[in-house]
């Protein structure tokens, strides 16, 4: 029997508060990533570790906890998760050492992957109603992106007044609210999928996707000799085969594969996992230049992303409303396009353009926010409510690996053309020239090493490399989300549930997201 109005909603909101804070952990650190850098002298493959460690070792956990929440309910691993993340954030905080924060950060991915598909699978049970639930993914979708888009701005204010593990220990007074009302507000009772669920094919699936995806960061980072990384992608692949052999041959599979087949939830995963990826690698870069080139404090810089917030925050309803209206596929593929030229526009008119600027990164934020949502409507919306939580794993997933390997992608770029576009100063010594020309923020360690003269000159030019990487960074990022716009409407179009054309009647279908013409 479905949930009386009012409780749905109360439920969304308890779920909605659930999730805040780990979206937010997402990109709060970014903000930080200079004064951490100082305060634990990290080395720039430190820092990179750091920042995607989170995203990277979620991506897979995400679908063995979903399908763990399928099975024991999505109440219990919820609250045991918000348990983990907030004694995690604490950990963090205190953390004295890069690699003691890099534990930290495992441990709060443990967290996370427990609390994103609980989220989703909650929502897709709570909501049977087609046109509510695209209304409550929209409401979700505003709270993943502002929620995103917000964390540079708290981690700002927080940075202007205390030490940069203060923007891990905001997490635990909020975990010490979210608990309680999550515990009183969320059924008690939840229609659970059966079967065991299989300890065994988890562990098969978790280390299979983290030695895949380790490898993937080591060989672009060329941080790990060949033959290791070679060995691990081998390791990986053959254990995902493994994984898959077991699914197809299995009475109650963890995983059901045949979801793949659908185009709106292939089409659903692609526009996650590289939307996500370019949102994380541009404000990554964002703050790093407002804040290493401009010299804004870390609140100044919160502040510049405040448009990103705003529009975001309405780009998820805008999203449930447009899809109703007018289809999933023209307003998925125009989102990506418009995200394209915001970003090809954003190097052109230099980040000192004091009207434009604003405007351009809200119209990114908005568009961002849109697609995202979206794609949750395509997933969300082709699957049955026992399998939510599942589902819910694959596109958190898809979030998860798009921002690992996205930061790692930008990193790696970055650092190339940044070494390559930085004119050392004189008679500066092999060892630290190595260095500095490595990241700006590397620049930056190593000028606090050198006469005022030379430390002067290192950090202006390094100011001129990075502007330049950022260019080149951004504009990359616009053409690949321009072909992503293309590959996306082509994808839905092999879908004959989904529409595009405008209808008085338009509306979700029989479970899909059907759009009648």
């Amino acid at each position: 029997m479905a949930n009386p109005a009012h409780k749905r909603w109360l439920i969304l909101t308890a779920v909605m508060l659930a999730f805040m804070p780990v979206v937010i952990d997402m990109t709060i650190l970014h903000i930080a990533v200079p004064s951490l850098t100082l305060a634990l002298e990290a080395t720039s493959t430190e820092v990179l570790w750091i920042i995607d460690v989170y995203p990277l070792l979620m991506a897979g956990l995400l679908v063995p906890m979903g399908t763990l929440a399928d099975r024991l309910g999505n109440r219990r691993v919820l609250l045991v998760g918000l348990a983990v993340f907030g004694l995690a954030s604490l950990l963090a905080a205190f953390s004295q050492t890069p690699a003691m924060l890099i534990v930290a950060r495992m441990l709060l991915a443990l967290g996370g992957s427990m609390i994103m598909p609980c989220v989703l699978g909650i929502v897709r049970r709570t909501f049977e109603d087609e046109r509510e639930r695209a209304m409550a993914l929209g409401i979700w979708g505003t709270v993943s992106a502002a929620g995103a888009a917000v964390g540079p701005l708290v981690g700002g204010a927080l940075l202007e007044h205390f030490w940069w593990g203060s923007v891990f220990l905001i997490n635990v007074p909020l975990m010490a609210v979210v608990i309680p009302v999550a515990f009183a507000l969320l059924p008690r009772v939840e229609t659970t999928s059966p079967g065991k669920w299989q300890v065994g094919q988890a562990a098969l699936l978790i280390t299979g996707i983290i030695a895949v995806v380790y490898s993937i960061k080591a060989g672009i980072g060329a941080t790990a000799p060949l033959v290791i990384i070679a060995v691990t992608l081998l390791l990986g692949l053959t254990l995902l085969v493994a994984f898959a052999r077991k699914q197809l041959h299995a009475t109650a599979p963890m995983l059901d594969l045949a979801l793949f087949a659908h185009p709106a939830i292939l089409a659903g995963i692609v526009m996650a996992l590289f939307v996500t990826g370019a949102l994380a690698g541009v404000e990554l870069t964002l703050a790093m230049e407002l804040q290493y080139v401009l010299d804004k404090t870390p609140l100044q810089a919160g502040i510049f992303m405040i448009p990103i917030m705003l529009a975001a925050a309405i780009g998820g309803p805008v999203a449930g409303y447009l899809s109703n209206r007018y289809g999933l596929r023209l307003v998925a593929s125009l989102s990506l396009g418009v995200s394209a030229g915001s970003l090809a526009l954003l190097p052109v008119v230099g980040f000192d353009a004091s009207l434009i600027v604003p405007a351009l990164l809200a119209v990114l934020g908005l568009a961002l926010s849109i697609g995202l949502t979206a794609s949750s409507i395509a997933i969300m919306g082709a699957v049955d409510a026992s399998k939510g939580a599942a589902a819910g794993s694959l596109e958190a997933t898809a979030y998860e690996l798009g921002s690992g390997l996205g930061i790692t992608f930008f990193g790696v770029f970055m650092s190339s053309v940044f070494s390559r576009s930085l004119a050392l100063p004189p008679d500066l010594a092999t060892t630290l020239a190595e260095r500095a020309a490595t990241s700006i923020g590397d620049s930056y360690v190593v000028a606090g090493e050198l006469p005022t003269g030379q430390a002067e000159a290192l950090i202006e030019a390094a100011k001129t490399a990075f502007s330049i990487t950022n260019s080149v960074l951004l504009s990359t990022c616009a053409v690949l989300l321009a072909v992503l716009a293309v590959v996306v409407f082509v994808l839905l179009s092999r879908d004959r549930k989904v529409g595009w054309r405008w209808s008085a009647n338009a509306g979700f279908l029989d479970g899909g997201i059907t759009v009648l013409a």
